[in-house]
C-alpha cells in the first residue's frame, strides 16, 4: 500500500519548500565526481514537482543554488549553470503537460546571461499555467534577501513615501522575494542534514521541518508522500495551546 493512500487530501500543505541535498555524497558512492550526482537529481525534481501538483500542492520551491555556492571550485560551478540550461529547455514541455508555472527567486542578476534568458523564457512560457507554481531559488539565500528588503524599505523612507514607523511584518514581508507566494508550511530536507542553510529564514517562522536520510537523487514519490504524512501527523498552534487549537 503506498502512503499516498493513507494522505488526507483536506490537510495537504500549500506551500511545500525542499533543500535538495546529498548530490555529492550520492555522486561519491557511485565511485563518481559530483557533477554526476547534479545531473541524476533531475528525476527527484521532475517526480517531487509532478506528485505535489497532483495531490494539489499550490507552490513547491526548491532551493537549487546559494549564493554560497558560488565559493565551490569553479569547474563544478560551470557545469551546474550548463545543466541549469539544459534542464530548463528539456523541462518546459513537462511543465506546461502538467500545467505547472515556473517562477525563480534570488539574485537572478549574477546569474551568466545565456541563463538568465533562458530562465526568463521558460518563465513567460509557463506563465499562463495555474495548477501549481514551481520556485527555483537561484543564487538565494535568506539573510541576502533580508538585507537587500531592509535596504529597499531605507531607500522608500529616505524618499519620503514610507513612515517608519508604519513598517510591520508585512510591510517587510512585501520587500521579500516571496511576497507573491505564502509561507512554506511544510520544509523537506534530503541527505540527514538537520539545518536549513540560510534558507527562507523568515518564511519559515512556523514550518513543519521534515529531515530525511534519503539523499536527493534517490528521493522519489513515495518519499514525498511520507513527508506529507508525518506533516499531517502534527498539531501546528501558532503559539497557541492544544486546548485552544481543538475547541
Amino acid at each position: 500500500m503506498s502512503a499516498k493512500d493513507k494522505i488526507n487530501l483536506d490537510k495537504i500543505p500549500n506551500h511545500i519548500a525542499i533543500i535538495m541535498d546529498g548530490n555529492g555524497r550520492w555522486a561519491k558512492g557511485q565511485g563518481m565526481n559530483r557533477i554526476f550526482g547534479h545531473q541524476n537529481a533531475i528525476t527527484a525534481v521532475r517526480e517531487s514537482a509532478e506528485s505535489a501538483a497532483e495531490l494539489g500542492v499550490k507552490f513547491l520551491t526548491l532551493y537549487a543554488f546559494s549564493t554560497e555556492n558560488w565559493s565551490r571550485p569553479k569547474r563544478e560551478v560551470d557545469a551546474l549553470m550548463r545543466l541549469l540550461l539544459k534542464t530548463i529547455n528539456n523541462e518546459v514541455k513537462t511543465l506546461n503537460t502538467n500545467n505547472i508555472r515556473l517562477n525563480a527567486i534570488g539574485d537572478l542578476d549574477s546569474l551568466p546571461m545565456i541563463n538568465r534568458n533562458y530562465l526568463q523564457k521558460a518563465i513567460e512560457d509557463t506563465k499562463k499555467n495555474n495548477r501549481m507554481v514551481l520556485t527555483l531559488a537561484l543564487s538565494y539565500s535568506s539573510r541576502w534577501e533580508i538585507v537587500k528588503a531592509v535596504q529597499t524599505i531605507a531607500e522608500e523612507v529616505k524618499l519620503g513615501n514610507l513612515d517608519p514607523k508604519e513598517i510591520n511584518e508585512k510591510v517587510i514581508e512585501k520587500y521579500l522575494c516571496t511576497s507573491e507566494m505564502p509561507d512554506p508550511e511544510l520544509m523537506i530536507r534530503t541527505s540527514g542534514e538537520s539545518r536549513i542553510s540560510n534558507f527562507m529564514l523568515w518564511q519559515m517562522a512556523y514550518t513543519e521541518l521534515y529531515f530525511t536520510p534519503k539523499l536527493w537523487p534517490d528521493f522519489r514519490k513515495e518519499d514525498l508522500y511520507e513527508a506529507i504524512l508525518d506533516y499531517q501527523c502534527r498539531e501546528r498552534r501558532f503559539g497557541k495551546t492544544s486546548e485552544q487549537i481543538n475547541k
